[in-house]
């Protein structure tokens, strides 16, 4: 069997030295070195200790805060009124999958760092120490090998030529560290979009609660008069049974509206990584001030005047600034670089060295007696056959450098196919809002012409009936079709790589 050849070239001086003094205060030099490195380490546990006592400023900002109703409050940013930016601006400082994601980001940043550690010089330090009973003595000479032998050196080893794999890894580095910032935008993203999202239903559950109290409001009223034209005798009993039904069957309604709000605004505490505590029942205080708004959409490009986004736009912005497709071009470029590392294995290493070392004497069974001096040295290495390990190595880099290139193609058709679902149920809700914009104000004209006819006489109850429904129905669907147009438009911003507005300074977006 080939074994793997090397030439290793050593020049040192040596100069020998019986001073037990000598040897004495090395020992006490070496002995300080450990002392002092004990102290530093618990230093450092110490240390360790109370960062790690000390609370994140997560959960400074979510304890509860004394006040004079009781022992504990609820955390100032949820007392206050809230807005979009607001809430965009707590989940980035306190949204646990935003952590963890920081978490991930500061891992790869550790991952750089090692990658990076082929390129950088290593000060290695070898000691040993070995007692050996079997010592030969020589023939016709007193002469014998000492029993005790220690040696120890300190060295400074650099790597010159690796084949290509220290460039490859100053790469890779670089392009871990761009992926890793491109994997966390795109949990900003998704964690972003959802706590839009959740604002928005929280806006639309509080609006459907007060459309509900209104149909109940005037059914009551409906069922008020019907009650006291049936005590003057001008209207059968069946009328006033029928407005009792309707008051019945409106109040479920308003029942289910008031726990959509409170689911509502419990998801949106929970993005905002607020534990609720136990002590809250019933409702969570949350108070926001956005409003549901159907505002034209317009997208704004470097250099360029805004205008209102096209398909074609979308798409080509969406395949040049989604996050996922960047995440999945570093990775084809880090199997590229894996192919490189890869066929580094078929060359030789070239690595250079100096230092300073020390041992026993070999020829006098003295243990203080040391043999010390500098080192330099050239080592050259070329494993010329390794059993096929690194062709093997080569066909694996290679294959997942192709599926790396699928994943990129494959990442973009679904990202078109997002985009373009996205565009189109964003024009879909514009449609509907825009045909939604005059049926609340013909609804209450007709339920005031049908109330009127009623009240003269000239009309039935099943007319104001049919007219407060369909006020009700025009007010729900214009409140689902503003709510769907904003979810839809955030949908869209995400699909297409658009960065969300970030709080400012002054707590507004910018």
């Amino acid at each position: 069997m080939i074994q793997k050849s090397s030439v290793f070239l050593v020049c040192s001086e040596l100069r020998g030295n019986n001073t037990l003094d000598r040897a004495i205060a090395k020992a006490g030099w070496v002995w300080g070195i450990g002392l002092w490195g004990c102290r530093f380490l618990a230093l450092l546990a110490a240390a360790a200790f109370l960062l790690g006592a000390r609370p994140s400023p997560a959960t400074e900002s979510n304890a509860l805060k004394p006040s004079a109703d009781g022992p504990a409050s609820l955390p100032i940013w949820l007392s206050q009124p809230m807005s979009l930016p607001d809430a965009i601006g707590v989940a980035l400082r306190q949204n646990y999958t935003i952590r963890k994601g920081q978490s991930d980001l500061e891992a790869a940043y550790g991952l750089v760092v090692q990658t990076k550690a082929v390129a950088w010089p290593k000060l290695r330090g070898t000691s040993g120490y070995t007692h050996d009973e079997a010592v030969e003595e020589f023939p016709l000479s007193t002469f014998k090998l000492p029993k005790d032998q220690w040696a120890g050196d300190v060295r400074i080893v650099q790597s010159i030529y690796e084949g290509g794999r220290i460039q490859s890894a100053l790469r890779t580095a670089r392009l871990t560290k761009d992926q890793a910032l491109l994997q966390y935008q795109a949990v900003l993203a998704d964690t972003l979009l959802e706590v839009r999202t959740a604002y928005f239903d929280v806006l639309q559950a509080e609006q459907q609660i007060v459309v509900q109290e209104a149909s109940v409001k005037l059914l009551m009223q409906q069922l008020e008069n019907t009650t006291h034209r049936f005590d003057a005798g001008t209207v059968p009993r069946f009328d006033v049974l029928r407005a009792e039904v309707e008051v019945a069957n409106a109040r479920p309604k308003l029942i289910r509206a008031k726990n959509q709000y409170r689911i509502a605004k419990s998801t949106l505490a929970t993005l905002l990584g607020y534990r609720v505590p136990a002590t809250i029942w019933e409702d969570i205080p949350l108070t926001l001030t956005g409003r549901l708004e159907a505002e034209p959409y317009e997208i704004e490009l470097p250099e360029a005047e805004p205008y209102e986004i096209e398909l074609p736009a979308a798409l080509a912005q969406a395949l040049e600034r989604r996050a996922e497709l960047g995440v999945l071009r570093k990775a084809e470029g880090l199997r590229k670089e894996g192919i490189i590392t890869a066929k580094s294995g078929y060359k030789p290493t070239l690595d250079v060295f100096a230092g300073y070392g020390a041992h026993n004497s070999r020829y006098i069974d003295d243990m203080w007696r040391d043999v010390s001096g500098a080192l330099a040295g050239v080592e050259f290495s070329w494993d010329i056959f390794d059993g096929r390990l690194t062709k093997g190595k080569v066909m694996q880099a290679k294959a997942l450098h192709d599926k790396a290139v699928f994943d990129i193609e494959d990442a973009s058709h679904r990202i078109e196919l997002e985009v373009r679902t996205a565009y189109s149920t964003f024009q879909e809700s514009r449609e509907v809002l825009e045909s939604q914009r005059k049926v609340q104000e013909q609804a209450e004209e007709a339920l005031r012409l049908a109330t009127s006819r009623y009240d003269a006489g000239t009309g039935t109850q099943l007319d104001v009936l049919n007219a407060q429904t369909s006020l009700t129905e025009a007010r729900t669907t214009q409140i689902e079709a503003l709510h769907g147009y904003a979810v839809a438009r955030a949908r869209l911003e995400r699909a297409i790589g658009c960065d969300v507005a970030q709080p400012g300074p002054d707590g507004k977006g910018r």
